[in-house]
């Protein structure tokens, strides 16, 4: 069914080929130039019918049946860096099941560098820090699996990790053989130590491993970008980090974001453009800055990693990353990934993001990255719509429906770093035409 499930969704993915158009502008605005119109047959549809560019999404070379919507969970590193242990792993799961996150689909519990000890065993093996995971990995991935949750472990496409533990480079098959033998269910494989080697020749040989091994194993690249793997990595892996490591600021934040938008027209099913994990409750930024951060995250078909100490939310950070409407946009099972449509003002910083889901509806972001508040309009060449389309906009933040019959655009007012998100669905009818 996984397999039938991709075919279906890939293949509607390339009926809607589309090329870029030039950049143009409208009243002042720059509208960015990744729309097109593609008229799909079956249909009359009051889209022009506009849809967002996949036409360079990759054949997935894994065939593991995993990543058909982004992967959720929660990673170690934003939050604890090198301090971790087995119990901090363990009261996690506990906190994800507990909270209502797992629920929600926060799944994976992903453990970052420092597991490992300084060195392999005389076997030449990986060996868990007998200190902090005294009771090993397997014991760590069972106690998970028992929860329903997912283990992710971490290793490195070098000969050191980043914090100098054993690498995997030339050990690929023992490596992946060992992850598989422990039950682990993703691998996020970095770049540090790397000899100098280019990433496509360092990452396909951990991609055969894995799938020889015999276990299912969600393949996460972190190369950081480098040689634009969005070219080569859907061949390759379930993800692909598409920059350097995110911080806990404004500033990286949104950086980050408008590079990850650069590709993303190769994103798809089966494969994710990575513009690393979630800083949300980590303290660096302000509650609209942080909504933003997920209401970006999620459009763009990111993976959701929850990136705070979950044990320990404040109902806010809860707020924020229990929000089922905005999960339900990353989840959205059509798969493309939102994108910037226009932007306006000084440097850009009133811009709508938006891309399709299925329904025939839109997601839509307003998002105001100036320091004063500011009223930001989507208008409907902007978006794809006709411009005669009556659309109701639900508000996902606020939980309601805003407006039941705008036209033409729909406008308002957003506070500094602040973003909203909505979603907007054409009242006209679908009639098919077969």
């Amino acid at each position: 069914m996984a397999e039938q499930k991709l075919s279906t969704i890939l293949s509607l993915h390339f009926l809607i080929l589309s090329l870029y158009a030039s950049s143009f502008a409208i009243a002042g605005r720059v509208v960015v130039p990744l729309l097109q119109s593609y008229e799909i047959p079956t249909f009359k549809s009051i889209f022009n019918v506009t849809v967002y560019d996949t036409s360079k999404y990759g054949i997935l070379q894994l065939n593991n049946g995993l990543a058909q919507t982004p992967p959720m969970g929660w990673n170690s590193w934003n939050f604890f860096a090198c301090n971790i242990n087995e119990t901090v792993i363990k009261e996690t799961a506990d906190a994800l099941i507990s909270t209502g996150l797992a629920d929600l689909g926060y799944v994976y519990i992903n453990i970052d560098d420092c597991w490992s000890s300084a060195k392999r065993n005389s076997e030449g093996q990986l060996v868990p820090d007998p200190k902090t995971f005294p009771s090993g990995i397997k014991s760590l991935a069972d106690y998970v699996h028992r929860k329903g949750l997912k283990l992710g472990i971490y290793s490195d496409a070098g000969i050191f990790t980043c914090e100098v533990r054993p690498g995997s480079l030339f050990h690929e098959v023992d490596d992946a053989n060992l992850f598989a033998s422990w039950g682990v269910d993703y691998l996020k494989y970095d770049n540090c130590y790397n000899l100098g080697i280019e990433p496509k020749k360092r990452y396909p040989p951990m991609r055969d491993a894995l799938n020889a091994s015999g276990y299912t194993i969600f393949y996460s690249l972190c190369d950081w970008g480098v040689d634009d793997p969005a070219l080569w990595a859907p061949k390759v892996g379930n993800s692909w980090r598409t920059t350097e490591d995110i911080n806990d600021t404004w500033a990286s934040m949104t950086t980050i974001a408008d590079l990850n938008d650069k590709w993303a027209a190769y994103a798809g099913p089966g494969g994710w453009n990575d513009p690393d994990m979630l800083e949300v409750g980590n303290g660096g930024m302000s509650y609209q800055e942080y909504r933003a951060h997920f209401s970006i995250w999620a459009l763009m078909k990111a993976p959701l990693l929850i990136g705070c100490d979950v044990r320990n939310m404040t109902a806010e950070t809860f707020e924020i990353l229990s929000n089922k409407e905005v999960i339900a946009v990353n989840q959205d099972p059509l798969g493309v990934q939102g994108r910037k449509v226009q932007v306006a003002g000084t440097d850009g910083c009133f811009q709508v993001w938006s891309g399709p889901l299925t329904g025939h509806q839109l997601v839509v972001a307003l998002w105001n990255r100036c320091s004063k508040a500011a009223t930001i309009t989507a208008a409907w060449e902007v978006i794809g719509l006709e411009s005669g389309t009556s659309v109701s906009v639900r508000d996902l933040w606020q939980h309601k429906e805003v407006a039941g019959d705008a036209a033409s655009s729909f406008s308002s007012k957003v506070d500094p770093h602040d973003c909203h998100l909505y979603i907007f669905s054409p009242q006209a009818a679908y009639r098919s035409e077969i």
